[in-house]
């Protein structure tokens, strides 16, 4: 039989927890302890075998401390359904469920131009220069030296720190059923790589519409054709046509590729003529794959410009243009560069700031300039 406490009548019994009012574990005989049954104020009894609970009691009477601190305006709510509703909406039920994450983005036009780090400075220059000429030699005539070959230079400049961060509340990481860790700093890395693609497509864009850097050197070139955009047997033609205009040129054969939109890269997979074996055709209609054309490399990419960009704050280079009409742009690896002074890195937050915000930071960011460096080797393709 349960044992009375003293001074106090017999209670009924019921599933005892132990816990006491105060929210603290009892350490005397949490099966015995009965406290929960009086009210916040009253003092604690003695057990009926002559134990006394001597944990202290505590009573939250006093407010929260005055100081303020400042407030995290925007935080990541991973137990939110779409963004919207409820908090803890999608926090563990009664099932075990899987989250649906995007696809990681891969970065593809990292490796296909020049990079270049620098350790310290604001900007970085490039030499260029033009060709020379020969000329025979006529007998009894010095040879003192008749090429002035012409210099020039591009410069690009480093653009402000480029960030992505997410801000984890620990309750809310405490709550969920799955890691979020890893997976919100995998996405604000791919959120970083989108932008490197999608502003160094767009660097490639722009020098293909540039003069060349000195006197005499030819510069970028822009093909047009409505039919582009739909018929993958006309934009096979102006990739061969993009071969044709790079020989004219001078432009070294290797490294050549074409990046196109899925639309257009879907286009040229069913156009037989480019995949039949036959006739040398590179890829697999099978598998919707298409290779080369004219011994350019085919790419397909989600971040080929498609719209009228314009300037944004922190940026030092000229991204800027009108992109509706952009079909596909076809480069080498010495059109455009890259100047880094920072590397892609990813940093989370712990100590004071964890205990003051209750949470943890994660921050993706790196520092980094685009530019154009030989228009020559580039050509955009456009339906208009």
């Amino acid at each position: 039989m349960p044992f009375p406490l003293q001074g106090r009548k017999p209670y009924e019994y019921a599933a005892f927890q132990p816990f006491c009012q105060s929210g603290i574990t009892c350490k005397i005989l949490p099966q015995l302890c009965r406290v929960r049954l009086f009210r916040r104020h009253e003092p604690r009894p003695a057990l009926s075998q002559g134990l006394v609970c001597r944990e202290p009691y505590t009573h939250n009477t006093k407010q929260e401390d005055d100081k303020t601190m400042a407030s995290i305006n925007t935080m990541a709510a991973p137990g939110q359904l779409n963004g919207q509703g409820l908090t803890d909406a999608q926090f563990l039920k009664i099932f075990t469920g899987e989250i649906l994450t995007a696809f990681d983005e891969n970065n593809i036009m990292k490796s296909l131009h020049r990079e270049r780090t620098i350790t310290q400075g604001k900007s970085a220059s490039f030499p260029t220069m033009w060709k020379a000429n020969a000329r025979y030699h006529k007998a009894g005539t010095p040879i003192l030296g008749s090429n002035k070959i012409l210099h020039g230079e591009r410069i690009i400049h480093i653009d402000d720190l480029l960030t992505a961060d997410v801000f984890l509340y620990d309750l809310d990481e405490a709550k969920n059923h799955y890691d979020i860790r890893g997976e919100y700093s995998k996405q604000l890395g791919a959120a970083l790589a989108r932008e490197y693609d999608q502003t160094t497509m767009r660097v490639a864009c722009l020098a293909a519409r540039s003069a060349g850097p000195v006197t005499g050197a030819p510069g970028g070139s822009t093909l047009t054709n409505a039919a582009y955009a739909n018929d993958g047997k006309k934009l096979a033609e102006g990739i061969f046509l993009c071969a044709q205009t790079f020989d004219e040129k001078d432009v070294p054969d290797s490294d050549r590729v074409v990046i196109v939109k899925p639309a257009q890269y879907y286009l040229l997979a069913q156009t037989t003529d480019l995949i039949n074996k036959d006739w040398g055709g590179s890829g697999v209609y099978a598998d919707g794959k298409i290779l080369k054309v004219a011994n350019i490399r085919i790419i397909k990419s989600n971040n080929v410009p498609n719209s009228v960009v314009v300037s944004r704050d922190g940026e030092k280079n000229d991204y800027t243009g009108d992109f509706s009409k952009t079909v596909a742009v076809c480069f080498t690896r010495d059109a455009l560069g890259t100047v880094k002074l920072r590397d892609l890195k990813v940093e989370k937050t712990g100590g004071d700031f964890a205990v003051v915000y209750q949470g943890t930071l994660i921050v993706a960011k790196y520092a980094m300039g685009h530019g154009v460096l030989r228009s020559e080797c580039a050509i955009e393709l456009t339906s208009a």
